[in-house]
């Protein structure tokens, strides 16, 4: 994924996210991002996330669109172990994936893995949630927040992966598809 910052300001970014913090399941979850050109966030966005859970002190948060897990290591982390991650994701693989490499981390304790639709996953969840994390296929958004405003605790976080679509939304870069 291209980001939007200049090239040396983003991988001074990482770099300071990735010294203050070395996790070699997180490596390798990297790896296999990149080797199989799947999208995940990244280590800074994926300690935004955390932070943001943080700050308001988040116990519940569901994932809509969860992939491997990448997103759900950081927000694990921002819940602990008595906290709850939702995840969701329509491919039983990528369930399988995430369950080995959370386990593998130390951070499977609070997850929850639905595997099929994410909004049916959303709405299996009983009672309030702090943070639902959007990263389904972009002409879903609107649905996913009609469906979330509905979940949302007071001063709960709806927060959407690539809002900004690789400059898309300004027009610089054209695309077929609105894929995750």
């Amino acid at each position: 994924m291209q980001s939007l910052l200049p090239i040396e300001v983003d991988a001074h970014l990482t770099e300071l996210v990735k010294a203050g913090h070395v996790d070699p399941v997180l490596d390798e979850m990297e790896r296999r991002a990149e080797a199989a050109d799947f999208p995940i966030v990244g280590r800074a966005v994926g300690r935004f996330l955390e932070l943001q859970a943080r700050m308001i002190g988040a116990r519940r948060v569901v994932e809509l669109g969860s992939g491997f897990g990448y997103s759900a290591y950081w927000f694990s982390r921002a819940v602990g172990e008595d906290g709850e991650v939702v995840c969701t994701d329509s491919d039983p693989d990528n369930a399988r994936l995430a369950e080995g490499y959370l386990r593998r981390a130390g951070r499977w304790d609070p997850v929850r893995y639905h595997v099929g639709d994410a909004l049916e996953g959303l709405a299996a969840v009983d009672g309030e949630v702090d943070v639902v994390y959007c990263d389904i296929d972009k002409d879903g958004y609107p649905a996913a927040w009609a469906a979330a405003a509905e979940r949302l605790r007071v001063g709960g976080l709806f927060l959407c992966d690539n809002v900004l679509w690789d400059g898309r939304v300004a027009g610089l870069q054209p695309s077929d598809h609105a894929a995750g």
